[in-house]
């Protein structure tokens, strides 16, 4: 498993964790009761639901980014250039000949 694919597992859980802990909270329970006896905000853990959902989310589509990069006809993963953006021609030219030599075995 590469590192992309097991920092992606060990986020979704995390997430997965504070998702079970906010539902817990039961926030729709406690917004019938009056301000003066709630122990926390319901809105604000709604809006941490929704927002730990959302991350969630983009989460599950960055694994199937990964995934889908590893499986490509002939990929053989990442290559990490110091300093260098997505657009490695641009931020780092001098490793464009050796990231194409990789590429082809020469």
């Amino acid at each position: 498993m590469s590192g992309e694919h097991e920092f992606l597992r060990e986020l979704k859980v995390e997430i997965e964790i504070e998702l079970t802990e906010v539902q817990a909270s039961h926030a729709e329970e406690a917004m019938r009761l009056p301000v003066t006896d709630w122990l926390f905000d319901p809105t604000e853990a709604e809006r941490e639901e929704i927002g730990l959902r959302g991350l969630r989310a983009a989460v599950e589509v960055l694994e199937v980014e990964v995934h889908e990069d590893d499986s490509r006809p002939g990929s053989r993963g990442t290559r990490e250039v110091a300093g260098a953006s997505h657009a490695i021609a641009s931020s780092q030219p001098g490793a464009v000949p050796a990231t194409i030599l990789d590429a082809t075995d020469h």
